[in-house]
């Protein structure tokens, strides 16, 4: 067993992306029953809202479940308290420091695994006392570093300064995707556009088909001389942005009436490369079973491949 696994306490090291508003106990539930990981976003800033969701995991699952904290917008404590007090057992920090927090979580037991983008940001998670990271490749959708460096190229130039657990995160869909970053150096995947795509997913199918029409050119990355740095779907909406060179903050003030009112022009949809490679709507059963299975396969057929010396 890898060390994600025994970190995760999952069947599988397949984790949910902790996608704002769509990372809620429909999803992550379906996740964790299929033998992968779910996780429960808060980014959406509903603290109410998720923490509700958190407690509904225990009425949908009794399989391992994570919660994600994204440190720069936590309003106040309460949700660190919350997942302490609740045995919340695995949570994922993004957005700022992890000292923040990790003598409060470490103390009750909760292990952490901080989302990097970048060298730097994982050694400096290392010196935190992080348990592990995510490593965020520029592939993915969503808010991203505007040093844009490639998933592969990121987890080998990690592996070369840290021994810790590594999560890939960005463009992965398959498990061919699954078993090239384990060449690489990970130890798990997390999947975000895989899942939004799927029939548990709560938006609209507007923006999965859209997803399903994408090809490997379908996203953007915008916003790149500003913050937020954002990928994004190729919509009529993002052109604007695209081609203006900058973002305002209130482009994304609409984007719960894309995910779920389906307006792909209300705001950004926030998607990765792996567009192109997704072509159905599937299970999130059917997706982790038979990214399991390509796994296998690929990791067989290339024990079956060496060069001569």
């Amino acid at each position: 067993m890898n060390r994600v696994l025994q970190h995760l306490g999952s069947k599988y090291p397949i984790i949910q992306a902790p996608m704002g508003w769509i990372a809620r106990s429909k999803l992550a539930s379906a996740v964790s029953n299929a033998g992968g990981f779910g996780v429960i976003e808060t980014s959406s800033g509903e603290v109410e809202n998720c923490k509700a969701e958190i407690k509904k995991m225990s009425d949908l699952t009794d399989k391992p479940f994570g919660v994600n904290l994204p440190l720069l917008f936590l309003q106040d404590d309460s949700m660190v308290d919350f997942c302490v007090s609740h045995g919340v057992k695995f949570v994922t920090t993004s957005a700022g420091d992890p000292s923040k927090y990790i003598e409060t979580l470490k103390y009750a037991g909760i292990t952490v695994y901080h989302a990097v983008p970048s060298v730097q940001g994982a050694v400096k998670a290392a010196n935190a006392g992080v348990d592990g990271l995510v490593v965020e490749g520029t592939e993915g959708g969503g808010f991203k570093n505007p040093e844009e460096v490639g998933l592969l190229v990121l987890i080998q130039a990690i592996r070369k300064e840290l021994d810790l657990p590594i999560i890939a995160a960005g463009g992965i869909v398959d498990g061919t995707g699954m078993a090239a970053v384990f060449a690489a150096g990970a130890e798990g995947i997390q999947m975000g556009t895989r899942f939004v795509s799927s029939k548990e997913s709560p938006v609209h199918d507007n923006f999965k088909n859209k997803i399903l029409d994408s090809t490997i050119q379908g996203t953007w990355i915008l916003n790149k001389t500003s913050k937020p740095v954002i990928r994004a779907l190729r919509t009529d909406f993002t052109k604007k942005i695209h081609e203006a060179g900058v973002m305002e903050m209130n482009d994304m003030s609409n984007i719960q009436d894309l995910y779920f009112g389906g307006d792909m022009n209300a705001a950004p949809a926030l998607s990765g490369q792996s567009v192109g490679l997704i072509d159905e709507v599937k299970s999130v059963k059917d997706i982790i079973d038979q990214t399991v299975l390509e796994f296998n396969e690929t990791c067989n057929n290339l024990s079956n491949f060496k060069l001569e010396v």
